[in-house]
């Protein structure tokens, strides 16, 4: 596919960037460094998307990506736990794992209490101690043939998280890996790469948080791969609290076999300029798939969420439920994207995206499709937007709220079905508190926590925690 690059400098800039790293990683596997090699030719053939390329078409990176970003490993990589005690203050006593500018920090990290035979490490380590867990998986899930970020990504893959959980080990508490960013005098950019391996009827809980302190701008630009085998149950959450000035983009991509199910939910507070592609291949007969994202943004951040699901075998069930709320000069895109395979008979699919607009200069894109070329399926989509109802807004003044707390309840109850979803309790409560202060007014609804729960999504629950069970 032809592509026409917006700014030939930059791009030569990161080649010319990968020189010197592939210099300085000469002692590579011979089977890394080739996919290395095949990624950098892919990005610069490829170039930066613009505008004219559909899948960017309201979601501008010519100011990111005409920046010059230097790599963050050549950085400081001074960081006290203090500095983002508040992403961790939730995790006390469950496995923690950090990373300051894209590299592992044993010295920050905690990995006690894990079943015996589960690898948690870096993947810097994961190339030599578990080469073989590695090889078989690292690059195989996340395309990076027509994605200019994931080949990029690719090309400088170095560290990040490595979780590898062996047949029928269930793992109680959730691991937290952590992803620090530490800005300086000049743009920096860090390639974090995880792989997470989940083997037949193993269950697990992962939460990837992403922060960076100071007004500088820097480039996240994250891939997570998931392989979940038969019967495997993962839970994983992604919490973006960049920095104000951040670019963030992530790759998520899952493979599924028969009878996994997986669940992924994504919350974005931070960031300048954000873009989450989330890949799910349903490729196992009785697979199970869900998606949650939840996009609250003010001042002028930008959020793009861009989903595709793919049902490639009969029986598979698919949930897809996005909620945004966009206040003053923010903007938010969704595009969800369902394909069911030829063959695929059976299929459910549902798809919702709900937007809620606090300011008449917030703007929203959503573009739900759907593609399927078997004949015995049920597959639902939908889109709202909209702005808070007056008469809800009266109502509650009518008993004995102002009009601006009462517009921050209505909106915390719009947000908060999507935060009363997440299983683990600490981090549940953590973002409903978070919540509160993203929202005017919001300190008078702290001990009220009105959030409710969709049928669908009780549903939902119930048949995981059944799951689980058995």
């Amino acid at each position: 596919m032809a592509t026409t690059t917006l700014d030939k400098s930059n791009k030569d800039t990161f080649l010319a960037a990968f020189d010197q790293f592939e210099r300085g990683t000469a002692d590579a596997p011979a089977w890394l460094a080739a996919i290395r090699k095949s990624a950098i030719s892919r990005f610069g053939d490829l170039g930066f998307p613009t505008t004219r390329h559909e899948q960017w078409r309201f979601t501008n990176v010519s100011s990111q990506t005409s920046t010059e970003y230097s790599p963050a490993e050549h950085a400081g990589r001074t960081v006290t736990p203090e500095q983002y005690s508040e992403i961790t203050e939730w995790d006390a006593g469950f496995p923690r794992m950090v990373f300051v500018n894209g590299r592992y920090a044993a010295d920050l990290s905690s990995m006690a209490g894990l079943p015996d035979g589960v690898r948690a490490c870096s993947l810097a380590e994961a190339i030599t101690s578990d080469r073989a867990v590695v090889e078989s998986h690292l690059g195989k899930y996340a395309k990076f043939e027509n994605e200019a970020f994931t080949a990029l990504n690719t090309a400088f893959m170095a560290d990040g998280l490595f979780l590898h959980v062996p047949k029928g080990v269930v793992i109680e508490n959730p691991i937290h890996a952590v992803f620090v960013t530490t800005t300086g005098d000049r743009p920096l950019v860090t390639h974090p790469r995880n792989l997470i391996v989940a083997e037949k009827q193993s269950q697990l809980t992962v939460v990837e948080s992403y922060c960076g302190y100071g007004d500088s701008p820097y480039f996240t630009n994250t891939v997570t791969e998931i392989v979940a085998a038969d019967g495997a149950v993962v839970d994983h959450y992604k919490i973006q609290r960049e920095g104000p000035a951040a670019f963030h983009k992530c790759d998520l991509t899952v493979q599924q076999f028969r009878s996994s199910n997986v669940s992924s939910d994504v919350i974005n507070l931070g960031g300048r300029l954000v873009r989450n592609d989330m890949n799910a291949r349903l490729d196992g007969e009785g697979a199970e798939s869900m998606l949650n994202g939840l996009t609250v943004l003010r001042d002028e951040q930008h959020v793009d969420n861009h989903l595709q699901v793919d049902h490639l075998k009969p029986h598979c069930n698919s949930w897809e439920y996005f909620k945004g709320v966009y206040d003053d000069r923010s903007r938010g895109v969704f595009s969800g994207r369902i394909l069911v395979a030829e063959g695929a008979q059976k299929t459910d699919a549902k798809q919702s995206n709900m937007s809620l607009l606090l300011s008449e200069e917030a703007l929203v894109d959503s573009k739900p499709q759907l593609e399927i070329f078997a004949n015995d399926v049920k597959c639902t989509h939908g889109a709202t937007i909209g702005q808070i109802d007056d008469e809800a807004v009266f109502y509650l003044q009518s008993r004995g709220l102002d009009r601006g707390a009462a517009r921050s309840l209505l909106t915390y109850a719009f947000a908060g079905e999507s935060v009363g979803q997440i299983r683990i309790d600490p981090l549940r409560e953590q973002m409903q508190t978070l919540l509160f202060t993203r929202l005017p007014h919001g300190e008078l609804l702290k001990f009220g926590r009105p959030y409710a729960y969709s049928r669908d999504h009780s549903e939902r629950v119930r048949s995981t925690d059944r799951r689980r069970e058995t």
